[in-house]
């Protein structure tokens, strides 16, 4: 009888889930689970809540396969994998970080080099089995360059520094409807600030073509591949491939980058799920 499983991959904005069974799959999302925010208690609301009703005329789950951010910190993976039992009790749990959740859904059984870009950022190369180098990753603050965080950041500084000509002031303006005091208590005094400074990356987007925009983009993007793509040696022998929102979004600007470095570039996937699907199966 052919198993159950249910694949879960979140970062720190939402989470999206796929239960796979008979030949069938179906995906819901949810909040993002940040162990740096939740406990198990938090974890196992958010599940019975907004999962399980969604679920409910499902077959029972045999295995979970579990990637999501902040995994790589083993008091992490112990809380998501209780809380999960709490709820599946009978299932196999598998708990593995967004990086092999990237690199698998990228390039499955292959060698190459996967990079996130979405609220945060990373890079690693992968050797078709596991990470085998990662470059280290120090948070929205100090870097996650070419992110979403990091280019909202951007674009918060280049209004408030009145950097934007007229046009672009009045569209954030009218946009956004914010101030320098409500900027700095969002940003220095709330909960959750990346996904905050995230929310302006979407400004940048939505006013494509113009020459300040295009290069808060380029220059953002480019940070990314200085700080990170370069420093692997593999990244001109193996496909460099991209998975997130703002990898999607910014495309264009990523293959021109890649010719520039003279990288041969591979996927580009807004969501790592439909990869790890296939993985799985």
């Amino acid at each position: 009888m052919p198993l159950t499983k249910l694949i879960a991959e979140s970062g720190a904005t939402k989470a999206e889930w796929c239960l796979v069974g008979n030949g069938k799959k179906k995906s819901v999302i949810t909040q993002g689970i940040s162990p740096f925010f939740f406990n198990e208690e938090k974890i196992v609301d958010l599940i019975q809540k907004d999962l399980l009703p969604q679920f409910r005329k499902s077959p029972a789950i045999d295995e979970i396969h579990y990637y999501g951010t902040g995994m790589l910190n083993p008091d992490n993976v112990k809380m998501i994998k209780t809380s999960l039992k709490n709820v599946f009790p009978k299932a196999s749990i598998e708990i593995s970080d967004d990086m092999l959740a990237a690199a698998r859904a990228l390039h499955g059984t292959k060698k190459g080099l996967a990079c996130n870009l979405g609220t945060g950022s990373f890079c690693c190369y992968y050797d078709g089995k596991k990470i085998v180098k990662q470059s280290p990753g120090i948070g929205y603050i100090l870097g996650d360059e070419g992110s979403g965080a990091y280019l909202g950041k951007k674009a918060i500084q280049y209004y408030l520094y009145n950097t934007f000509d007229d046009e672009l002031r009045y569209k954030f303006d009218n946009k956004y409807h914010t101030s320098r005091v409500e900027v700095i208590e969002n940003v220095y005094r709330k909960p959750l600030a990346n996904r905050y400074l995230a929310s302006f990356a979407l400004f940048l987007s939505e006013n494509r073509g113009h020459y300040m925009i295009e290069n808060i983009i380029e220059d953002g993007l480019n940070d990314f591949f200085f700080q990170h793509v370069c420093k692997y040696r593999e990244a001109w022998k193996l496909p460099v491939s991209f998975v997130g929102s703002v990898a999607f979004g910014f495309k264009d600007v990523l293959k021109d980058l890649c010719g520039s470095y003279e990288f041969e570039l591979g996927k580009i996937l807004k969501s790592p799920m439909a990869g790890l699907v296939d993985f799985h199966s």
